[in-house]
């Protein structure tokens, strides 16, 4: 159904979309429903596509592609701006950076890490939060955070290194099956070759010391080399690169590092939550 606040919301990305694909339709003589048959569509949903009254999918800019592209490559260039838009505003600037960075370094705390999430989980989890929000914008929300996933297999591989708060896995989401599902994907994750994934356990401030105390970090090193730090907490986000402020989270996150378990005892953890170890 056609809502007018995605008229008004629509990003520069999307409405470029609707604009080339209309005119690249009229140039070809195609009604929308003519074109929306050739693309496994409706006339409605070809509609709804070029007057913003729905977000574009990416399933919609592929066959877009195929279909008026004429091999110019122009809404495949495209897929990856629309995706940005479809992220909380708050995210994006810190997104592109996380696609194009040589390394990773996280700490996450309340929840599993969004990289690192099942699709039932992170649904369950943006469904679950505080203020609603609507299914479709619930779905745009999850596909967007898979779709970031594709950073694990880009060649070269590059480090991906997450300490997860024991918190962090015990916190459930969605159902039973849905956590062992969870637990399962961690423990894959774990086993690349190119991600390493240590546990903060609860039990760590009983040594006197807690580093991670402070909440989630994400430790970046970026494709010119340079480091820089993201923050998260209540709908509010910041970006650091003051060198000074970049060390203090660095050492802190050394850390956290010292006082995780070491990958062989967090793997054995995450197993026997997933059911899988003795």
């Amino acid at each position: 159904m056609a809502r007018a606040e995605n008229k008004e919301t629509a990003g520069p990305a999307a409405r470029t979309v609707a604009a080339v694909a209309k005119k690249m339709r009229v140039r070809k003589g195609l009604t929308q429903p003519q074109l929306g048959s050739m693309m496994g569509y409706t006339g409605a949903a070809i509609s709804a596509m070029e007057t913003l009254a729905q977000p574009v999918s990416d399933g919609m800019l592929v066959r877009l592609e195929a279909v008026l592209g004429e091999g110019t490559g122009i809404f495949e260039e495209l897929r990856p701006l629309v995706r940005l838009e479809k992220l909380p505003e708050l995210f994006r600037d810190y997104a592109q950076i996380e696609q194009t960075a040589r390394s990773l370094c996280l700490y996450s705390t309340p929840n599993i890490q969004g990289l690192f999430q099942t699709e039932s989980y992170a649904r369950a989890q943006i469904a679950g939060g505080y203020p609603t929000s609507t299914e479709e914008r619930v779905e745009e929300l999850v596909k967007a955070r898979m779709d970031r996933k594709a950073i694990f297999d880009k060649e070269p591989q590059w480090l991906i290194e997450l300490f997860l708060d024991e918190a962090a896995l015990l916190r459930k989401y969605g159902s039973e099956e849905a956590m062992r599902e969870q637990y399962r994907h961690l423990a894959e994750c774990a086993r690349r070759k190119n991600v390493t994934l240590q546990i903060l356990p609860l039990n760590v401030g009983l040594s006197g010391e807690n580093a991670g105390d402070q909440g989630m970090m994400n430790l970046v090193e970026t494709d010119e080399h340079a480091r820089i730090v993201y923050l998260e907490i209540q709908d509010e986000s910041v970006l650091l690169t003051d060198p000074v402020k970049v060390s203090t989270y660095a050492q802190r996150y050394a850390k956290i590092r010292a006082q995780a378990l070491d990958p062989r005892a967090s793997l054995g953890l995450i197993e026997r939550l997933a059911g899988e170890g003795t």
